[in-house]
């Protein structure tokens, strides 16, 4: 299923950052970073691009019975405006999807890096909990989109755990950010939300997309620049 999770204008935003972070990249200003998360400099950015671009993809998972499809089709919310796909509407049904971008790249990253640093495994879980806790108090359910997260509150809180975690580390602290934002992001948005999905009439409710994906993509960038 290929849809945007939000309007062209924010998606050429985020691809603004992650050439600014290319640019960033050029000059050593983040290379340190990016190798004590454990991946490589040129996997780590094309694994940032790859969340972006793979925020258009969601794999169907289920179809679950819920009300009336949102007759809205741009939704207002947290200052981001979503696009409600319409067109992938199938009476009062909603599809339960995994997002690519949101979900499954940065998945893959989280376990790169706990597996080059296993030492931080268990402040990790910790950080997730509290990740976790804020996240799915902040969260709210957007009515024909889905659950969405302010903007900043996943990576700022990311950033403090892998601060106070990180044991003065610094390497430590960007891998802490990173599995700790990433995890506690999906858990508290979307994972604990699950038995809302039902009430809000959206076509498609993609577990790491529309309203969490932002807020994982600048949880992975802020973990990168901890470092």
């Amino acid at each position: 299923m290929f849809f945007a999770p939000f309007l062209l204008i924010y998606w050429f935003i985020f691809l603004a950052i992650v050439i600014f972070l290319f640019a960033m990249l050029g000059v050593g200003a983040i290379n340190y970073a990016l190798q004590a998360l454990g991946l490589p400099p040129n996997a780590a950015f094309y694994a940032l691009l790859a969340s972006l671009l793979g925020s258009y993809i969601n794999i169907p998972i289920t179809r679950i019975e819920g009300s009336a499809p949102y007759p809205v089709e741009i939704v207002s919310h947290y200052g981001i405006r979503y696009r409600v796909p319409l067109h992938l509407a199938s009476g009062n049904s909603t599809v339960i999807a995994l997002n690519v971008g949101g979900a499954i790249v940065p998945l893959c990253i989280t376990a790169w890096v706990l597996a080059s640093h296993p030492e931080i495994f268990l402040w990790a879980i910790v950080g997730t909990v509290i990740v976790t806790l804020v996240v799915h108090r902040a969260a709210r359910p957007i009515p024909g989109v889905g659950i969405a997260t302010p903007l900043f509150v996943p990576p700022i809180i990311a950033a403090i755990v892998g601060w106070v975690f990180g044991g003065g580390f610094y390497h430590h602290a960007s891998a802490i950010a990173y599995v700790s934002g990433v995890m506690g992001t999906l858990i508290g948005a979307d994972l604990m939300n699950l038995g809302r999905l039902s009430e809000l009439g959206a076509p498609v409710a993609s577990i790491g997309g529309a309203g969490t994906f932002d807020g994982i993509f600048l949880t992975g960038i802020v973990a990168v620049l901890l470092a």
